[in-house]
């Protein structure tokens, strides 16, 4: 799934694409793709203009004029291409915005997850998917000691609460992983029972990590790609995700792979231990 990084590359890009496009009309190919219904978000945009694109997490959000705003999730697999209308359509394409221009802003699905919602600009944070959404991962917003607070808290394991969006958001399993590493805790360790110092390294080391992650484009495991059709580069970088059976690049004992809350999880038993 794109994470943090991935979705603010891809922001990035479509902002270099079709900033201040119009749109001619959407053919919407898949239904299902469309939270409300396809035919009255097909006809609200048609005449519209793309006047920015914005991100909240792992969500895009396309402003176009007269204070209309597309809210895009793209879960597993979803793609956004800008391509010239004379060019094939393929078979994951699920919905096409005509643009003015003769370009097509195409969403490209291979397992159909991806959801989009028409809303009132400014409306977006009342819908229940973003509503309970924590602070974006900058020092601005994200702070220590509520970090902290929303730790203690929480008997939960830590893996699971960084997963669930609400104490910060954009994090998902590889750079969960990653930043736990980073900071020496282990993806069980109960959420209260993270002391502050470790909190507010853990802390550092989340804005740091998707920083990096992000000027290098996000990170390609299996099938992600930018609005360019890129694939990042951060998949170097790693030092755990993936990594199973290979040395810690801090004390050489082999990385481990386990399940937490139904995610593979990748540490290292000597640098990350549950707490007794």
């Amino acid at each position: 799934m794109p994470e943090l990084p991935e979705v603010e590359t891809i922001r990035r890009g479509l902002t270099q694409l079709v900033l201040h496009e119009k749109v001619k009309q959407v053919e919407v190919l898949y239904p299902k793709m469309i939270l409300g219904d396809p035919s009255e978000f097909e006809q609200a945009l048609a005449g519209e203009t793309l006047e920015r694109v914005d991100r909240r997490g792992k969500y895009l959000l396309l402003r176009f004029s007269n204070a209309k705003t597309v809210v895009s999730h793209l879960r597993m697999e979803g793609k956004y291409y800008v391509k010239q209308a004379t060019e094939p359509v393929d078979k994951h394409t699920h919905v096409i915005f005509e643009l003015a221009s003769g370009k097509q802003l195409r969403y490209n699905d291979v397992r159909k997850f991806g959801r989009m919602q028409l809303v009132k600009t400014g409306q977006e944070d009342q819908l229940a998917s973003l509503k309970k959404l924590g602070p974006e991962p900058i020092a601005s917003d994200f702070l220590v000691e509520t970090f902290y607070t929303g730790l203690q808290k929480k008997k939960k394991a830590l893996k699971t609460a960084l997963l669930d969006q609400t104490l910060v958001v954009g994090l998902g399993n590889i750079y969960v992983d990653e930043v736990l590493w980073q900071t020496k805790l282990h993806p069980l360790t109960p959420c209260n029972a993270v002391s502050f110092a470790k909190a507010k390294e853990l802390h550092d080391n989340i804005i740091a990590e998707l920083k990096m992650a992000i000027a290098a484009g996000g990170t390609t495991i299996r099938s992600y790609t930018d609005a360019f059709e890129n694939e990042g580069g951060f998949q170097f970088e790693l030092d755990v995700y993936g990594q199973t059976g290979k040395p810690c690049k801090r004390c050489g004992t082999l990385i481990e792979k386990t399940v937490v809350g139904q995610r593979g999880t990748h540490f290292c038993p000597q640098c990350q231990q549950v707490p007794k």
